[in-house]
Parts: structure tokens; C-alpha cells; sequence
């Protein structure tokens, strides 16, 4: 039998000039969301589709990766580009170029990476702490970008502890951006546990004047229209749910549209004919993306797992699929699959990715110590900003 979701014509999101008709948003994931992997979701539904972090020194510098990260595909008609940066001019520069050069129609901030290379430095989702400092830089990249709307990501704070998300809301709102995305973990939780929604719903009675987007376990479209309903989210951003399941946006989109007029609709259950086919189209994207093919078979190894979730793929088969080094190779592979295969049901969906454990945040030495940038913290979080891009 075919699962039924019920759908709900939501109303159009608003971020400053764009409008989109249906609430939904790629989250940035480094390593990922490269043009590949948005075009081939734009194929199967609607949204706002981010790229994956791009750092804003090496957009100064202009270091060969940010520059062929920071290009889109002619099909991608809004441009939608995330940056890391931990100093307001280097943030503003960076704005200042994106804008001047007419490379990007979307500015999304930073502020929710956990990872620790990132925070130890002060970065990403331990920034906000220090509120003063998070107010300026989006305060200068508001200002940079002019008309072209720019939005933050967080987290909701560093532990249970030091929870930030509500003055760094109100700080952001007030800095004038247009819209303000949360994903409902702090960055000690990593991806572990179950988001607490709870938090999208405080944030969303505390910010009143910019759409307010929800993130974390939306793994089906159900989920995106429950997080709707249960928080009074203006919209939902969608992560690792969508990895290995490029369709997720298809069943999205229809959900959220309400094509059927409060009818029930069926949701993309793809067979194994189809899973391999979209696989293969993944590939051929990251070909031209990276002009390379023995580079693109490298890239999509790390998707074979998440493709293939749940599906009656051997052992053998998949350890061959992530060790491929060319695109005929891989041809020959997915031939050998019974691309009759049905959908297998539960075993394909619900969370994929890493989760990860608990565990403490890496911070600089002292940065609970105070709500403000002291003695050489500022040097240190320049020095961490790095000029690499995607991760």
C-alpha cells in the first residue's frame, strides 16, 4: 500500500525581495550542497536551495575553491550563497564583492556549524555567545548587501547551559535581516537526540517582524508540515533528511502546495530502477561540476550508503559502487541491480547520516568567561576563520 500524507497549502515565504511559493529551504552541508547536488534537487521540487559554506577571507583572497564554489548553473535562477566569518570587515568585504560582482540574489549566515575545528576558534555555533560580536558582523553584512536579503543560522546555543538563540534572534532581527533559521540542537548535541521543536516555537513568539525557519529531523514531508503546525514556523530547512533523497523535495513540494485541494496525495517511493537512475544522474551533475570524472566518481562514493539505504544492495556490490573511478564503471554496476526491485518501506526512510554523541563543545580558552570579545580572544578568532571553503 502506498503511505498518504495529508497536504496543506501553506502560505508563500517571503525573504526580503524573494518570495517562494512553496516553504522550504536546502540547508547548507558542506561538502554536499554543491551546484550537483541543488540542481539535481531543483529536478524534483521547489524551494530555496544554499550552497555549501563558503569561508569569507578566502572569498577576499579569492582562493580558486571559493571562486568555483560561489558559481551557480544557469538553471539556478536564485542564487543562494552561505558564508562563515568570525571579523565584520572581512564579512563585509566579502558581501561587499558577491554584491558588486551580481554572484548571489541570497546571503545566508553561519552562526551553526559544531564542528571542532570551527568552535574551538570561536566560530560558528560558539559565536553568538559573545552577542556583540555577532551583532556586528551581520549588522555589516545587512549593510553590504543592500538589497539583497540576507538571513542567519544558528543553533540553540553552545550546551544547555549557555543558550543563545534568543538574544542572537533579537540581535539579528534588529540588524535588519530577513529571515532567521534555527536548528533546534545546541552545538553539544551535535546531530544526537531528537530536536527540540520547542525551541523553534519560543523563538518564532519572539521574533515578529521576519519569517522564522525551522530545522532538525525533518526526514519526510510529514515531518516539514508537523514542525508547521506544532511551532508556527513560517517555513522548514532540511538537512541530512534530504541525503540519498533527492525526491524528498518532490514530496515537499506537493505537501505543501496542496495540489490535491485537501485531497490525500502519495508520496515518491522510488524502486531501484529509479533510486539508480537518479544515483547515476548525481554522478553525470558532480562531472560537470567538477570537470573531471575521476573526481566526481571520488565525490560520489560517500553518497553509495544513503542511496542505497534499506534497498537489497550486497555487501560486495556497495563496497564496489564506493570504490568507482569511472562513470562506465559505475554503469556496469547499476546494470547488475534488479531495477525492479520495489521500495522497501520503513528501511528506506527516517534518519541517515551521522548523528554523532553528546559531547563538550571545543572553545577557545575562557570564552564562557564573558558575553564580549577580551584581550587577544579577537586575533585568535581571526586566525580560525582559515582560508579553505566547503567545510
Amino acid at each position: 500500500m502506498t503511505p498518504e500524507i495529508a497536504t496543506s497549502r501553506a502560505a508563500p515565504l517571503s525573504i526580503g525581495p524573494l518570495t517562494l511559493d512553496v516553504p522550504v529551504v536546502l540547508a547548507p552541508m558542506a561538502g554536499i550542497t554543491n551546484t550537483a547536488f541543488r540542481r539535481l534537487c531543483r529536478e524534483f521540487g521547489a524551494g530555496l536551495y544554499v550552497s555549501e559554506m563558503i569561508t569569507s577571507r578566502a572569498l577576499v583572497e579569492r582562493t580558486p575553491e571559493s571562486m568555483r564554489l560561489i558559481n551557480h548553473h544557469e538553471s539556478e535562477t536564485t542564487r543562494s550563497i552561505q558564508l562563515y566569518g568570525v571579523d565584520p570587515k572581512t564579512v563585509s568585504d566579502a558581501v561587499t564583492m558577491l554584491v558588486a560582482e551580481d554572484r548571489a540574489d541570497h546571503i545566508d549566515l553561519n552562526f551553526g556549524c559544531p564542528v571542532p575545528k570551527v568552535t574551538r576558534k570561536g566560530g560558528g555555533a560558539a559565536l553568538p555567545w559573545k552577542l556583540g560580536l555577532f551583532r556586528q558582523i551581520v549588522e555589516a553584512a545587512v549593510i553590504a548587501a543592500g538589497a539583497v536579503p540576507v538571513t542567519v543560522k544558528m543553533r540553540k546555543g553552545i550546551d544547555s547551559d549557555h543558550l543563545t538563540y534568543l538574544e542572537a534572534g533579537k540581535a539579528a532581527e534588529g540588524a535588519g535581516v530577513s529571515a532567521i533559521a534555527l536548528h533546534a540542537r545546541t552545538a553539544s548535541e551535535h546531530y544526537s537526540g531528537v530536536a527540540d521543536w520547542s525551541a523553534i516555537t519560543t523563538l518564532k513568539n519572539t521574533i515578529t517582524s521576519v519569517p522564522v525557519l525551522g530545522n532538525g529531523d525533518i526526514w519526510s514531508a510529514d515531518d516539514a508540515l508537523r514542525m508547521v503546525a506544532e511551532t508556527g514556523c513560517d517555513g522548514v530547512v532540511v538537512g541530512r533528511g534530504c541525503l540519498g533523497r533527492p525526491w524528498l523535495f518532490g514530496d515537499l513540494a506537493a505537501a505543501f502546495r496542496g495540489q490535491c485541494a485537501g485531497e490525500e496525495i502519495a508520496l515518491i517511493q522510488p524502486n531501484l530502477g529509479r533510486v539508480a537512475e537518479t544515483f547515476r544522474r548525481h554522478a553525470e551533475l558532480l562531472t560537470e561540476f567538477f570537470d573531471s570524472e575521476e573526481r566526481a566518481c571520488r565525490d560520489i562514493r560517500k553518497h553509495v550508503a544513503w542511496y542505497f539505504k534499506g534497498y537489497p544492495v550486497g555487501g560486495d556490490l556497495r563496497a564496489s559502487l564506493a570504490s568507482v573511478v569511472s562513470l562506465a564503471q559505475l554503469d556496469d554496476l547499476l546494470g547488475t541491480l534488479d531495477w525492479q526491485q520495489e521500495y522497501p518501506g520503513a528501511g528506506a526512510e527516517g534518519p541517515r547520516g551521522r548523528a554523532g554523541s553528546p559531547k563538550k563543545t571545543s572553545l577557545p580558552e575562557h570564552w564562557l568567561d564573558s558575553r564580549e570579545i577580551v584581550g587577544a580572544e579577537r586575533a585568535n578568532l581571526t586566525e580560525g576563520e582559515g582560508d579553505t571553503s566547503g567545510g
